[in-house]
């Protein structure tokens, strides 16, 4: 069973930044694809970034150019750096496990963090 812990979620102004971090443990194959989506209440979920196990990774149009999706395998942690942040990237953020393209679909996710930009 895989355990997903993710950290780094808080409010700040818009055009700041926030790093979010993923802790992963158990099946560790399913952590060889790994990815985050967001989700705002009333909304689907939708697919923000992943890495593959090759370290290619895919973005949504919506972050492209402003996250970045790292993976640390030593310590199965799972990073996105989000900088210029908009209002419209205020969400709930949740890791995922199994997850090789950005707009996959996996049922392995972890809690969240919620991340809330002011204008």
């Amino acid at each position: 069973q895989v355990q997903l812990v993710e950290s780094g979620g808080g409010s700040v102004q818009a055009g700041g930044s926030l790093r979010l971090s993923c802790v992963a443990s158990g099946f560790t194959r399913s952590l060889s694809c790994m990815g985050w989506a967001r989700r705002v209440p009333g909304k689907e979920r939708e697919g923000v970034a992943a890495i593959d196990r090759d370290g290619s990774t895919s973005y949504a149009d919506s972050v492209k150019g402003r996250f970045t999706i790292s993976k640390d395998h030593a310590k199965n942690t799972l990073y996105l750096q989000m900088n210029s942040l908009k209002p419209e990237d205020t969400a709930m953020y949740t890791c995922a496990a199994d997850l090789c393209y950005y707009s996959d679909w996996t049922d392995i996710w972890g809690q969240g963090t919620q991340v809330t930009v002011s204008s």
